[in-house]
């Protein structure tokens, strides 16, 4: 074990005696009193400390702890440092956060960053580049999933590959990975799938798409013994599910269709389904943003949206259901009749401010909000990045439309210190009632960026930093910096405080994934199309 990941415990034995040790002196087999029902308070008897640095060791207090959950703590982790120099889910934690714990990387720090090691996606970019998730570690390696489904496991320290599992199913994405103690979560464009951490063996295998669920593009979340994954659905009759996995088995749980009837003209329309990854709180109650029905605009026959009548429950909504069941506590649907594309689909966060217990979602319509999660209302609605023409039925004539098909809040958000970070992309598009604009006419190198912070609180601006190029990379906060990325090649670092540029890097190709932060490295993939461009994933580290 390093010296920064030691474990200090105080323990109660089985004779009363009160006894301060390392991990190895318990996993050695110092007894510990069994009493399963006491609780452990907030100060004092269970102590975690990193060394060199001084651990604070508080006076015991009568409590006991079994010896069985303080050895099972120690070997995966929970509750000490080593488990907080990983990064095992797709935003970092159950809540959705995507804030680094356990590093000493800070706004200070980032001067004397450096390339450590890069490792090259051998596969060729396509419509969405070649790499589009964040990446996931354990202790000992870093796990990364490319769009042909690929997964790649790379020793932490210095990128060497250790096993590769192949597919070779294309996957425009995000998709990405979870890594839950011996396993390695993911899904192709059909399957969700379990791989041995060690060999990257398949260990199971689900089939999940069918006819009116067409693809999964989603990266997994584990909890409790289950993989929560998604298909989404298009056009003809998709219908997205959000779907409940045994992490063991892969068989099914339970299944919760993400449309709540079928639709009125099935033959022209589909829609629904996660592709970012849900949020879970301590009550069990699983939050999830959902997308949007199909096809936008519209047609001579069917204008605005007439083949999809009414609001379209649950589409651009907040969904929230129980972990355990997949039954429907409640909901709030952000953009009822959507007929502009405008998904709900970034992970929701979960905080809480004051003594109020908060989610907050956020999409491409640019709007973040959150909500109260005990009485279930808004709190406040922010507006971020370009508008126009963005609400109510398209015109007959041909108008711009801001935020665009590829704009708004198109990544996942980071929470940290009272503050949400908002990445914003700039691109405007056109609609009108009768048509609509392909997705294969958006040239994203024309848009611009926007980090945006705000205050949870209120929805309050406390500042803006306005960048070149489009930010589809996230935000991710460790300390007082956040790292986001831009789709020209460029990573920044910015202080939380001021939005102030602290640290930047060029990348060789450009980028629409999102950073991960392990212990003292930074981690970014660059996977989009450049001339003279290299796909590539870079871990940068003090120096």
């Amino acid at each position: 074990m390093a010296l920064s990941e030691i474990v200090i415990l105080t323990v109660t034995t089985s004779d009363g005696a009160v006894v301060r040790g390392t991990a190895e002196l318990w996993a050695a087999g110092m007894k510990a009193k069994a009493d399963a029902a006491a609780p452990i308070p907030k100060r004092g008897h269970f102590t975690v400390g990193s060394l060199p640095r001084p651990v604070a060791l508080r006076p015991a207090q009568s409590v006991s702890v079994t010896f069985a959950a303080v050895v099972a703590s120690l070997l995966c982790g929970c509750g000490s440092n080593a488990g907080r120099l990983t990064w095992q889910l797709p935003n970092a934690n159950l809540a959705g956060t995507r804030a680094a714990s356990g590093t000493a990387i800070d706004a200070a720090s980032t001067a004397s960053l450096r390339v450590r090691w890069r490792f090259a996606f051998p596969e060729r970019p396509s419509f969405s580049g070649i790499y589009a998730s964040t990446p996931v570690a354990d202790r000992t390696t870093v796990y990364v999933q490319d769009l042909r489904s690929n997964v790649y496991a790379l020793d932490r320290s210095k990128g060497a590959l250790r096993w590769e599992r192949r597919y070779d199913a294309r996957n425009d994405g995000p998709n990405g990975l979870a890594v839950d103690g011996r396993r390695v979560y993911g899904a192709t464009d059909s399957d969700a799938f379990a791989l041995s951490v060690t060999t990257g063996r398949e260990l199971w295998r689900a089939h999940l798409t069918s006819a009116s669920e067409q693809l999964i593009d989603i990266a997994p979340v584990v909890w409790k013994g289950i993989v929560f994954v998604s298909t989404v659905g298009y056009p003809p009759g998709g219908r997205g599910a959000i779907y409940a996995l045994d992490a063991a088995t892969g068989a099914s749980r339970w299944k919760f269709v993400t449309i709540e009837h079928p639709w009125r003209h099935p033959l022209e329309t589909g829609g629904g389904g996660l592709w970012y990854p849900v949020s879970v709180d301590g009550r069990g109650r699983l939050y999830a943003g959902n997308s949007n029905p199909a096809p936008w605009g519209g047609t001579p026959r069917r204008p605005n949206g007439a083949a999809f009548p009414g609001p379209v429950r649950h589409s651009d909504s907040l969904i929230v259901l129980d972990a355990r069941t997949g039954r429907l506590l409640w909901h709030d649907q952000v953009t009822p009749h959507d007929v502009r594309d405008y998904d709900f689909e970034a992970t929701p966060i979960l905080a809480t401010i004051g003594s109020t217990p908060v989610v907050f979602g956020a999409g491409k319509a640019g709007r973040v909000i959150a909500w109260d999660r005990v009485t279930r209302r808004r709190l406040w609605t922010a507006v971020v990045g370009l508008h126009r023409n963005d609400v109510g039925p398209l015109p007959r004539r041909r108008v711009t439309v801001c935020p665009g098909l590829l704009g708004g809040v198109e990544t996942p958000m980071a929470y940290s210190r009272g503050r949400l970070f908002v990445p914003v992309v700039d691109l405007c598009g056109w609609g009108r009632a009768a048509g609509r604009q392909p997705l294969t006419d958006v040239d994203p190198s024309r848009g611009r960026g926007r980090l945006v912070a705000l205050e949870a609180a209120t929805g309050r601006v406390l500042w803006e930093k306005r960048l070149p190029s489009p930010d589809f990379g996230c935000a991710t906060v460790a300390n007082d910096v956040v790292f986001t990325s831009t789709y020209d090649g460029t990573v920044y670092g910015l202080g939380t405080r001021d939005g102030r540029v602290v640290w930047r890097a060029r990348m060789r190709a450009g980028v629409n994934a999102c950073p991960a932060v392990v212990g003292d490295l930074v981690l970014f993939g660059a996977g989009v199309r450049r001339p003279g461009g290299a796909p590539e994933l870079v871990a940068f580290g003090p120096r």
